[in-house]
């Protein structure tokens, strides 16, 4: 395997992705916030909330002047909340602990919130051009079909031992210039060739060197037997309105689904929400459609009702009212957002 990290950046040079907007750039700030939002998230999903992200907060300094609130509100649609949580903190704590300038080490890096061990070797690659490894899901695959690597990365051990053949397989020479796009390619192979389903074998440029090619069997990495078992949780939500188009709303706690994000409130069951109500409103209560919100290991069954107010009541010592121009602007989850919209 000594010419597999050569054929990684020839390839990423002429084949790779080079012209995505977080890319051809030394810039941490840049970096960190692409590689943050591209967690669990499609590229085409991340592209615009990256340009409004920038366009709001260009800098480190700006993002960590910013309210919690104001942060939420950008994020919101994007999902996995507390990536936009930690996000903020993290700018608050380079611009506290670091003068506003992102650690150049990957160890240092991975010291801050919300920056785990490949995302901190990410920015110390692309932005340094430090020596270190990433492991995310797509490189896993790389990497496990390439090297043959079968044990279960279910066990902690054995996924310390792909990160140390991982980082064997790195470049050693000109390292400003190669890691960043050995880094990239890796990704790049992940996530447009070395396909889950149906790789493309033929257009790999290290397939003369693959384990798994040679077996006839790539689908067959990586192997991990743990999977998360899917729930299922019922919440009713309580939509209550005026005819200017005001809606009641409050701050989810932390922690919790949607901690920190402004919502209807929500409750456990029917009888909870009805009691919520004060005694004067509740026959103008309504069943509104249930539906179904898919998160990544949970189904959500959502059972809205609908309060109609002549006027703004207040319902409950947590809670305000917003107005038409008020509540798009603030941080909601997705399918709140979408329940609100349809009015």
């Amino acid at each position: 395997m000594t010419d597999f990290a050569s054929r990684v950046v020839r390839w990423q040079r002429t084949h790779g992705r080079n012209s995505l907007p977080w890319q051809n750039t030394r810039d941490p700030y840049r970096v960190w916030l692409s590689e943050i939002m591209l967690q669990q998230t499609q590229v085409a999903t991340v592209l615009d909330y990256y340009a409004r992200f920038l366009a709001r907060f260009p800098d480190v300094a700006a993002l960590a002047a910013a309210g919690l609130d104001d942060v939420l509100a950008l994020w919101s649609g994007l999902g996995y909340y507390s990536r936009a949580r930690n996000l903020h903190r993290c700018a608050q704590e380079v611009v506290a602990l670091h003068g506003g300038r992102f650690p150049r080490s990957a160890a240092t890096l991975q010291t801050l919130p919300g920056i785990g061990r490949s995302t901190a070797a990410a920015i110390a690659s692309f932005c340094f051009g430090e020596r270190v490894a990433i492991l995310d899901g797509n490189v896993k695959r790389v990497l496990t079909r390439a090297l043959g690597f079968g044990d279960d990365l279910a066990v902690a051990a054995n996924e310390r031992a792909l990160w140390d053949r991982a980082t064997q397989l790195l470049p050693t020479d000109d390292l400003a210039n190669t890691m960043p796009r050995y880094t990239q390619g890796l990704m790049d192979l992940g996530a447009t060739v070395c396909l889950a389903r149906n790789p493309t074998c033929l257009l790999c440029p290290v397939q003369p060197l693959c384990a798994a090619r040679r077996e006839g069997a790539p689908e067959r990495y990586p192997v991990k037997t743990r999977k998360l078992k899917r729930t299922a949780q019922s919440l009713w939500l309580l939509r209550a309105r005026t005819a200017d188009g005001a809606v009641w709303l409050h701050k989810r706690p932390t922690p919790g689904v949607w901690a920190g994000l402004f919502c209807l409130p929500v409750f456990d069951d029917h009888a909870q929400l009805v009691a919520s109500v004060p005694e004067r409103w509740r026959d103008r209560l309504r069943d509104a459609p249930a539906f179904v919100h898919v998160l990544t290991h949970k189904d959500l069954h959502l059972h809205p009702m609908l309060l109609d107010l002549p006027s703004q009541q207040v319902l409950s010592d947590d809670g305000a009212w917003f107005d038409a121009a008020q509540w798009p602007q603030l941080g909601l989850p997705a399918p709140i957002r979408k329940l609100l919209a349809e009015d």
